[in-house]
């Protein structure tokens, strides 16, 4: 499935780590002081949208769910909370996901592989300098870029024929900002996702390498 393709732009959460449940307790963590059902709303919305940034979400907790206006310096002061508390539970190698970080492991070299992910960009490349993976990725890359503005970045830095990039991810949001700027996309550790792409990975292990 893969082996047409010489770009591989890969999402991190739930994809090569997983991390969602922690990034959970995040929010809950953070958002402590507010009313648990308010907070469980949030946590749908984040469950649903796995792609999209803290800074959208924290945004949307406070507008959306508590009809209240929020600065941009208040979000990133959430934000950094939210960070320190990921950096000090992210740090563990057995949260990563051993069918994909093998397949990266044994293929890096016959693939230009990036990360664009939903999560910050400068914690994303402490957790994976700190676990050994920052050496098989061209460039890691998060927010608060948005996933469709970091896509179209690294297909322009790099002149990528679009016809030889797949985005492999686990959400819906994955799924849009492939087919915002018109590559292919490749789902995974979401069954939902056979609805919206005829490429569907269930097992790395399962796809003949190069």
């Amino acid at each position: 499935m893969l082996s047409k393709y010489k770009v591989i732009l890969w999402d991190f959460d739930g994809v090569i780590m997983d991390s969602m449940p922690i990034r959970s307790k995040g929010f809950e963590l953070v958002l402590a002081q507010y009313p648990k059902a308010q907070v469980d709303e949030l946590m749908t919305y984040h469950e649903l949208n796995g792609g999209l940034s803290r800074y959208v979400k924290f945004r949307y907790f406070f507008e959306q769910i508590r009809q209240e206006t929020i600065t941009e310096t208040q979000v990133l002061e959430l934000a950094a909370q939210f960070s320190e508390i990921m950096l000090s539970l992210l740090l563990d190698e057995k949260l990563l996901i051993p069918d994909s970080v093998e397949f990266i492991k044994a293929n890096w070299q016959n693939f230009q592989m990036h990360i664009v992910s939903g999560s910050d960009g400068k914690e994303l490349k402490m957790i994976n300098d700190e676990l050994g993976l920052s050496k098989y990725f061209k460039t890691i890359n998060g927010s608060p870029t948005p996933k469709k503005q970091l896509v179209e970045n690294i297909l322009t830095a790099n002149q990528y024929d679009k016809d030889e990039v797949v985005l492999i991810g686990d959400s819906i949001n994955d799924y849009d900002a492939a087919m915002v700027n018109n590559i292919s996309f490749a789902g995974y550790n979401n069954p939902e996702l056979k609805l919206l792409s005829e490429n569907y990975i269930t097992q790395f292990k399962l796809i003949v390498s190069q």
